[in-house]
């Protein structure tokens, strides 16, 4: 795996001040990119560790979302360049504020409020509205070298051949930290094939309170950062996925997964052990998206997971 993050630079700033924006500042920055605010209402993404034909893939993904009524908005590409071989594009800023800025560390905050659970409910369900399109299923998710559908007709299908290559990566890495991995791989392997078809949704893939962002009154107004594992899925991989890593690091971070992994299963109908079945196949298929030696937080919190997730265990 490459590794790839981009991160703000003087240059950038001046090539934006140069294209006539007249106070672009820095806004966020992250594995797939850095993204600054330009003014009147936009800002410029430039990309790192996505090939400029996935990039256009992503766009009609976006364009494919539009087309659908959603209580929020999401994101929409007004113009594209390529400067000094890298992709940069230029979009309509997105209104609101992230949910949470920094992982919840008190007390009071060990239950997650109503207005927080609420929003994440109209996220999933508005999403699970969206059908999933070609382009979604010729994506290719983060860190991987071949668009996930490839080669298959079911998600679970899909997911498991993934499975597969992410342990070939540095799969020797991570079985220092997770006990029989080769026997988790296969009973995660087996548990997906044996998964019934589902109708696919568009999946987002990274619902982190940076991509929710919200009003004053705790209302989505923009979900936005598609790209990392973003995909045509089933609606119980988005659910698994985001009660796993709302809160990833924060001192409640274990209890308000499995709060929201039992909201979501009860909410939404998802059985409990598909939901547990898809927070394995994320720690297994993300676990050294960041750094390839096990260095980095994500990496161990991908192991953690898998030490405890009834999914991989024996």
């Amino acid at each position: 795996m490459v590794e790839h993050r981009r991160r703000h630079t003087d240059e950038w700033l001046a090539h934006f001040a140069r294209r006539g924006h007249r106070d672009p500042r820095p806004l966020a920055a992250g594995v797939e990119g850095a993204v600054y605010r330009l003014g009147e209402g936009l800002v410029a993404k430039v990309w790192s560790g996505r090939p400029r034909a996935d990039l256009g893939l992503l766009h009609r993904v976006c364009a494919d979302i539009a087309r659908h009524p959603l209580p929020f908005a999401t994101p929409e590409v007004l113009d594209t360049e390529v400067h000094d071989g890298v992709t940069v594009t230029y979009e309509r800023e997105l209104t609101g504020s992230p949910f949470r800025a920094a992982p919840a560390t008190t007390a009071a905050e060990r239950d997650l409020s109503a207005a927080e659970t609420a929003a994440l409910l109209t996220v999933l369900r508005a999403l699970a509205t969206v059908p999933g399109t070609e382009a979604m299923r010729a994506l290719t998710v983060q860190g991987d070298d071949r668009p996930l559908w490839r080669g298959h007709t079911r998600f679970p299908d899909a997911l498991a051949a993934l499975v597969r290559r992410a342990a070939r990566r540095h799969g020797d890495v991570l079985a220092a930290h997770v006990p029989d991995l080769a026997a988790a791989v296969e009973r995660v392997v087996a548990a997906l094939t044996a998964l019934p078809d589902r109708p696919v949704t568009a999946v987002h893939g990274d619902l982190v309170p940076p991509n929710v962002h919200v009003d004053d009154t705790g209302r989505p107004t923009a979900v936005l950062d598609f790209g990392f594992f973003t995909t045509a899925g089933d609606p119980a991989f988005e659910a698994a996925v985001t009660a796993a890593v709302w809160d990833m690091y924060g001192p409640h971070a274990e209890h308000h997964a499995a709060a929201l992994t039992d909201l979501f299963a009860g909410e939404l109908g998802h059985p409990a052990e598909t939901l547990a079945l898809y927070q394995a196949v994320y720690a297994l298929t993300t676990y050294d998206l960041f750094t390839p030696d096990g260095s980095d937080g994500h990496f161990h919190w991908c192991a953690a997971l898998l030490r405890r997730n009834r999914a991989a265990r024996a």
